[in-house]
């Protein structure tokens, strides 16, 4: 398990290694500055590379850039060039112990170290600084980032008016939130951590799972078992507009591994699903003998369904998981009767639906995603599921980013088979985080199967759904 920290928690744990374990800022940078020349000579060699152009601003990470430049002069040709502007005290310092050239004008090199901007930066750039950026993003070397690509924001991974888009991101002491939310996925490119000895004195960072962390809620099954071991998973889904809802919906979750799946939908299109999913039970009217009840998936905003909703909230005890037009159907009516629930929910809204849901600005979103899903799980006392192109996951307590996907999934259907999935899972008793948290990386993996084969173009959410049993295989066999 990888775990990532917000801008304010990085601050946080640098002022406690300073503050509380004594260990100077010089000293901290001076092994910064090492961590980024030490990768920085080995993707020079992976490359057959020997001229190092180092960009430095006027910041600290601008200071690293300075002691790593020290330390690669000796081995390759190094030129710095320095951004205008005021220093700080540790960049001063460093700046004047570097005894190499520096070059008043960006020239062509095999490397390009970015220094300009760390997880500090919160205004967007503009001016010198951007046409900067851009000839470095131009200059076809290969580009290294110290800590993040300038330009990038720590927290939330957008661009603040223009970033590098680096080769390599040398990630200084932890991962940062924002490498893998927004357009972080897209501007890091291969991210390494380097360790200098900076604490975190909490635990409430984000978890990034891996195969052997999500492993654990795929158990080896025992032979002396049934279907009625495994769960009952129902999904209320699909209407006369979007049958396909309910088929993708349904599929996903018969792939899960609960032991009954059933589909309460409209009475046409029960027939024409049935025939295609013979081993699924179908109905009218919900069962609330069910473990895990998924609502709102093509359903159409309507009084009836907030109703329903509004029922399940305060009358039924197991796993109720909330998306698509449920979620618009509570924005519309009224989200407050998601408090005080009387089952455990999860909610799976993407940015537009979260916004609609809260009546908070998209901007405000993404520009902290970690901070606002987590503050909403914790006020509504729900599972929230924050999908993009990293989902961040949060119960209030715990929050994880889920980073495994592509492009494959950014076609109608998607969020169908996710909350199919998920409540399937949640429904054979794995618990609503974890199993939101297996949902988002089962098929995310999926995604990534069926991108290889057919590309992101061509791959559909048919294929995604064939592949599967795939991600699951991959996941059994790591026990």
């Amino acid at each position: 398990m990888i775990r990532a920290l917000t801008n304010a928690l990085m601050r946080e744990a640098d002022a406690y290694t300073i503050g509380g374990l004594g260990v100077s800022s010089e000293a901290l940078m001076a092994r910064a500055g090492a961590a980024i020349a030490e990768e920085t000579e080995k993707i020079a060699a992976e490359n057959g590379a020997y001229s190092v152009l180092v960009v430095c601003g006027t910041g600290n990470n601008g200071g690293d850039g300075y002691v790593a430049a020290e330390i690669l002069r000796k081995k390759f040709a190094v030129k710095v060039y320095a951004v205008g502007g005021n220093l700080s005290d540790d960049c001063r310092r460093e700046k004047s112990r570097y005894g190499g050239c520096f070059v008043a004008s960006l020239q062509r090199c095999d490397i390009v170290l970015d220094c300009i901007f760390g997880t500090g930066l919160s205004r967007g750039v503009t001016g010198e600084i951007s046409e900067i950026i851009e000839k470095i993003n131009s200059m076809g070397s290969i580009i290294v980032s110290a800590d993040i690509p300038s330009g990038l924001s720590g927290d939330g991974g957008q661009i603040l008016g223009c970033a590098v888009h680096a080769d390599y991101t040398v990630a200084v002491a932890e991962y940062k939130t924002g490498m893998f939310l927004g357009d972080g996925l897209d501007c890091c490119g291969k991210i390494i951590k380097k360790d200098i000895g900076i604490v975190c004195p909490r635990e409430d960072y984000c978890r990034i799972y891996e195969d052997e962390d999500v492993s654990v809620f795929f158990p080896v099954r025992k032979r002396n078992t049934h279907k009625g071991s495994y769960g009952r998973a129902l999904l209320a889904a699909g209407c006369a507009k979007y049958p396909g809802a309910a088929a993708l919906s349904l599929q996903a979750a018969l792939k899960s591994g609960c032991g009954y799946t059933s589909l309460c939908t409209d009475e046409k299109i029960r027939y024409q699903i049935a025939a295609r999913y013979p081993q699924a039970i179908y109905c009218g009217d919900i069962d609330m003998r069910s473990d895990c009840i998924a609502v709102g998936m093509g359903c159409g905003v309507t009084n009836e369904l907030y109703g329903q909703i509004k029922e399940l909230l305060h009358g039924y005890n197991g796993v109720l998981l909330i998306d698509a037009d449920g979620l618009n159907t509570l924005a519309k009516f009224g989200a407050d009767v998601l408090r005080n629930a009387s089952c455990r929910v999860i909610i799976t809204p993407h940015v537009k639906e979260f916004s609609r849901l809260t009546g908070m600005g998209i901007n405000e979103i993404i520009k902290n995603p970690v901070e606002v899903c987590s503050e909403y799980a914790k006020s509504i006392g729900a599972v929230v599921v924050l999908k993009g192109a990293g989902t961040v996951i949060s119960d209030g307590s715990r929050t994880a980013i889920n980073v495994r996907g592509s492009t494959a999934l950014a076609k109608g259907g998607s969020g169908d088979m996710l909350s199919g999935f998920i409540c399937g899972t949640a429904a054979r008793g794995i618990p609503p985080f974890e199993a939101a948290v297996a949902g988002c990386y089962v098929l995310g993996m999926s995604a990534e199967i069926s991108s290889a084969q057919k590309t992101d173009y061509c791959a559909t959410a048919k294929d995604i759904i064939n592949n599967l049993h795939f991600s699951v295989m991959r996941l059994t066999q790591k026990k």
